[in-house]
């Protein structure tokens, strides 16, 4: 009887092959979505957002326990200049709270787009929209701890998870 370990070893390096093909199929280029988690939270619902760019996001309200660390998600890479920590910019953007999935902001319901030095705004905007370019669209998730903490904006609850999704039209 012959041994099985040549074609045993062969199977296993063509099944790491495709497993790595299938993988890697998902990498990052011109205009595909790529995410990054900064932190682990294996409770995270999925945040659908459609629409097209240049016109106001739709998404879905979320479900069950919100992350506790920044998530941030491009839905589209731009092409245009790359936001830094002291750009001025000029945006569009929705704002959801997580608890209630109600639209708490947003500058496209106001009609004219937000403008602001990003050093002025809530720390998960100063960590989440740096990187991004002129012409994209980005999902943050963003916890308290990087929002407002425990104070009440507005309409929105002490310690609110806040979902957005921001439209980069220009920076200053």
């Amino acid at each position: 009887m012959k041994s099985r370990l040549p074609f045993i070893i062969v199977t296993a390096i063509v099944a790491t092959g495709l497993l790595f093909g299938v993988l890697t199929m998902g990498t990052n280029s011109a205009n595909q979505k790529s995410t990054t988690t900064k932190g682990t939270n294996t409770n995270m619902s999925i945040v659908k957002v459609t629409g097209e760019l240049g016109s106001a996001p739709v998404f879905e309200s979320p479900k069950g326990t919100p992350p506790t660390e920044m998530v941030v998600e491009d839905l589209v890479v731009g092409n245009g200049a790359e936001v830094l920590p002291t750009s001025t910019l000029s945006v569009q953007y929705t704002l959801k709270a997580w608890s209630t999935g109600d639209v708490v902001d947003s500058s496209w319901s106001r009609g004219t787009p937000a403008q602001f030095p990003l050093s002025g705004v809530i720390a998960g905007w100063q960590q989440g929209l740096p990187g991004m370019k002129v012409g994209g669209r980005r999902l943050l998730i963003v916890p308290p701890s990087l929002g407002y903490g425990a104070q009440q904006v507005g309409p929105m609850k002490p310690n609110e998870t806040l979902i957005f999704v921001v439209d980069v039209l220009g920076i200053a």
